[in-house]
């Protein structure tokens, strides 16, 4: 029986801001996603007569993942679709949980991907969005994967120019953050908002010095509160000389943009004893 092997990308927010929190628990957003060339890697296969779809996954620290998104977004599907053939679907984890790169969501919109090409259903990239967006709201980001400003719980995509070519430090501390737990802290905050226009000004026309003082992220406050390691990096990093540094997503991974590849490389020396460490780039 044939297999079919998919990237599962990570991403990274380079503005975030809360809009409001909607009766659902979703909370409405403003913000500038860029995906990495950063990824796990997932191998699909068709099992014949078996009961249920299932994952498995190489990282032990997800413990039981049977249920988890990719799973999810098969059962979907074929709600969707009306198929019978069931998968096993593994993942080979090279994104770190609890970091704010999107791999759970990254996992699921990777695998209806997979399930698409793999059964010929014909689904179109809106098609997917809309099942994506009942999934979570990183899922839709993950179809297209290019970089965009996402709006509503993130469903709503324009494509971002994105002019230089960023090389990307990524610093996870030893501790993640719950998304949930990040949200909830936040909900009790008064939030920052960040012009995200001069972000997407700042990328389209490569001005560092404008994307520096531009980019935030309204979760990081409560991401801090979780782990202040967060905020110790951010500094030491531009301390060494990095100026495009945030929190990304929920954290707790640090992100660092630049297009000097060997400053990347040289920080990151820095931490690959102390923390997760991984040098990556900007896919456009």
């Amino acid at each position: 029986m044939k297999s079919l092997l998919i990237k599962s990308y990570a991403k990274i927010n380079i503005v975030l801001n809360i809009k409001g929190k909607q009766e659902d628990g979703y909370h409405q957003l403003d913000m500038v996603m860029l995906p990495l060339a950063l990824h796990d890697s997932i191998l699909l296969s068709k099992v014949p007569n078996a009961p249920d779809n299932y994952v498995t996954t190489d990282d032990f620290a997800l413990g039981d993942i049977q249920y988890n998104l990719a799973t999810f977004a098969i059962d979907t599907m074929q709600k969707k679709y009306g198929f019978n053939e069931k998968f096993r679907v593994f993942i080979h984890k090279i994104l770190p949980i609890q970091a704010g790169l999107g791999g759970g969501s990254s996992n699921a919109a990777a695998t209806m991907v997979g399930v698409n090409k793999y059964l010929n259903l014909g689904a179109t990239d809106e098609d997917l969005i809309e099942i994506g967006k009942t999934l979570g709201a990183d899922v839709p980001f993950f179809i297209k994967n290019v970089p965009a400003r996402c709006q509503g719980i993130g469903e709503i995509m324009t494509p971002v120019t994105v002019k230089n070519n960023y090389y990307v430090l990524i610093i996870k501390p030893n501790a993640g953050c719950s998304t949930k737990k990040v949200y909830e802290i936040s909900d009790s905050l008064k939030l920052e908002t960040y012009d995200v226009e001069k972000v997407i000004k700042a990328l389209e026309e490569g001005d560092d010095e404008l994307l520096a003082s531009s980019i935030g992220n309204a979760l990081e406050p409560a991401g801090v509160q979780l782990v202040p390691e967060i905020k110790i990096i951010e500094d030491e990093l531009k301390a060494k000389g990095l100026k495009i540094v945030l929190m990304s997503g929920s954290g707790s991974s640090v992100a660092a943009l630049s297009t000097d590849k060997k400053l990347i490389k040289r920080i990151a020396k820095d931490y690959e004893d102390k923390y997760r460490v991984e040098v990556t780039k900007i896919l456009k």
